[in-house]
């Protein structure tokens, strides 16, 4: 594990630790609904974005760093179905989702719940990041005198409101395509994979229903051997 922690993607994680603790340092030390209540010793909702804060951190550290379902030989077994070879990672991955440049890691079949989750935590710190960066603007007589008092925490709020953006499209992306049982890149790539070829542009065989498609995602944590789901073996496939 600490082989992985300085491997290449050890400068994003640094990247992503200390742009996340400047935020949140910056949201502390203006004159925010955060810092506020620091000083009148209401010390319950600093201590819960702290903790969420911490919680993000701690959880981008842990998809990063956890095994995505790598098959130990690409060339002594098969590859079992909907697995994919990651150039980058130069590794088999069971049921491939997509390569993530942010975490320096493959989003597959037993980190992609994890990662789901993340976004969660991740987009709940950004959004009261957000209420409490909008509540320290002050009132200035001109653009300068307000950009000199302000210009740290408008650099935060423009980051918070971006990554919110993308957190949030990203996090519906996943969902929906959960939802359907489907990956990233079976969705994206679907005509040059040899088993979704023939099945018609709405056609999914793995798909068993919205409800259950979100039970065994969130609530079966063993390996789903998906050639069965995929030919409906068995009347319990899953």
């Amino acid at each position: 594990m600490f082989k992985n922690v300085f491997a290449s993607g050890f400068l994003v994680r640094t990247a992503h630790t200390v742009l996340t603790w400047s935020v949140a340092l910056v949201l502390f030390l203006h004159d925010t609904d955060l810092r506020k209540q620091e000083e009148n010793g209401e010390l319950l909702q600093p201590v819960l974005f702290v903790l969420l804060v911490l919680a993000s951190v701690l959880l981008y550290f842990a998809v990063s760093l956890m095994d995505p379902g790598f098959i130990l030989s690409d060339n002594e077994m098969k590859q079992p179905m909907r697995a994919k070879h990651c150039q980058t990672c130069k590794r088999c991955v069971r049921r491939y989702d997509h390569h993530c440049p942010w975490i320096e890691n493959c989003v597959g079949e037993r980190n992609h719940r994890w990662f789901i989750l993340y976004l969660w935590v991740q987009l709940g710190a950004l959004l009261w990041g957000f209420h409490f960066a909008w509540s320290g603007f002050g009132y200035a007589p001109t653009w300068k005198s307000w950009l000199q008092q302000n210009g740290f925490l408008l650099a935060a709020f423009g980051l918070v409101a971006v990554f919110s953006v993308v957190v949030i499209l990203l996090l519906g992306c996943h969902l929906y395509l959960v939802s359907c049982n489907t990956t990233t890149w079976e969705f994206m790539s679907r005509h040059r994979i040899s088993y979704l070829k023939h099945c018609g542009t709405d056609e999914n065989p793995f798909d068993q229903g919205t409800f259950r498609n979100l039970w065994s995602f969130f609530c079966v944590c063993h390996t789903v051997v998906w050639e069965k789901v995929y030919f409906r073996e068995g009347s319990d496939p899953v």
